[in-house]
């Protein structure tokens, strides 16, 4: 999906024009991938606007450079506000917010350790993420994730992404919008860049983090509004044949948000269409999110921005 540009970008604490958000080719994160980032989307909510659990995906942020002793000369509290100062300073809702921060121009060779870190933090309109209204047709990829102990899942960094690459231009190459990987024990793990939860007889299934899943923030917001609603939720490791015999399914994530699969390697979920206990659970997480029922959960961050259309389900 091409990217729509916007006015700013925020850069090491300071607002610049989006096309003075450059780096040198021989900058590490160029050859060596050394890169975490977020991905965070901004919804209307009638004549307001807000960031959906901010917080939260800043924390991931932190964390993710942590674990590759990437210092971020920020705090928690300091990171938030650069999202919504650059939000607020572009006047585009509903919107995708791309944190990054990887290691700049300063020394070649594979550590990192004496290149610099940058910080960049850009946001631009962006609409549905998986292809199509009536649900997904989707593909078991010949891709594994990774394994533990290789990559670690838990960082949302830009070189778990190749393998992200490989799982997508697989499917799509071969007639399917999307591919759900496997991990090194031929679990479920999730899509290329999605959780997936499956449906059986009422309960509602997904993979533990242990599957070298992502700790997915809206993962843990649909579980949540399944426990509230009584749904059952069961985490655990989850044989790929479940995917053909299960009543619904649907991936979720910050670009896919709550999107709902139509088949799997050509055998159609159900019906092909999406079930009722998917539809609960996206039409409580949009309804949330635009505004059409209270911020229960306290999960958006007020923005000062223009209200444009309501991105849809």
């Amino acid at each position: 999906m091409p990217i729509q540009t916007t006015d700013k970008i925020w850069h090491n604490g300071t607002l610049i024009p989006w096309a003075d958000a450059n780096i040198h080719v021989m900058s590490h994160v160029v050859h060596y991938g050394s890169s975490v980032f977020e991905g965070i989307r901004a919804y209307t909510q009638g004549e307001k606007a807000g960031i959906f659990r901010l917080r939260e995906h800043m924390q991931r942020f932190i964390d993710s450079a942590r674990i590759y002793r990437m210092p971020l000369p920020y705090s928690l509290d300091e990171l938030c506000q650069a999202v919504v100062d650059v939000v607020d300073a572009n006047d585009v809702a509903p919107c995708y917010i791309r944190p990054v921060a990887f290691r700049g121009y300063g020394e070649i060779g594979v550590n990192p350790l004496k290149s610099p870190v940058e910080i960049y933090i850009a946001n631009f309109p962006w609409g549905k993420y998986v292809p199509g209204n009536q649900g997904a047709d989707v593909c078991v990829s010949s891709w594994n994730r990774l394994a533990p102990n290789t990559m670690p899942s838990l960082a949302k960094a830009g070189a778990n992404y190749m393998n992200s690459q490989l799982i997508r231009m697989e499917a799509e190459i071969n007639g399917y919008v999307e591919g759900i990987a496997l991990d090194r024990n031929g679990y479920l793990s999730e899509g290329s860049g999605e959780n997936l939860f499956l449906i059986r007889e009422g309960k509602l299934f997904t993979s533990p983090l242990a599957n070298s899943v992502l700790n997915g923030i809206t993962r843990a917001s649909v579980i949540q509004i399944a426990k509230d609603f009584g749904i059952e939720v069961v985490e655990q490791s989850l044989p790929r044949e479940l995917l053909y015999l299960c009543d619904e399914a649907f991936f979720t994530g910050t670009a896919a948000e709550v999107s709902h699969l139509r088949s799997v390697d050509r055998i159609l979920i159900g019906d092909g269409s999406m079930g009722p206990v998917t539809k609960k659970l996206h039409d409580e997480f949009f309804a949330l999110v635009n505004g059409t029922k209270s911020d229960r959960y306290n999960w958006l961050t007020p923005v000062n921005v223009k209200v444009a259309e309501t991105v849809g389900a």
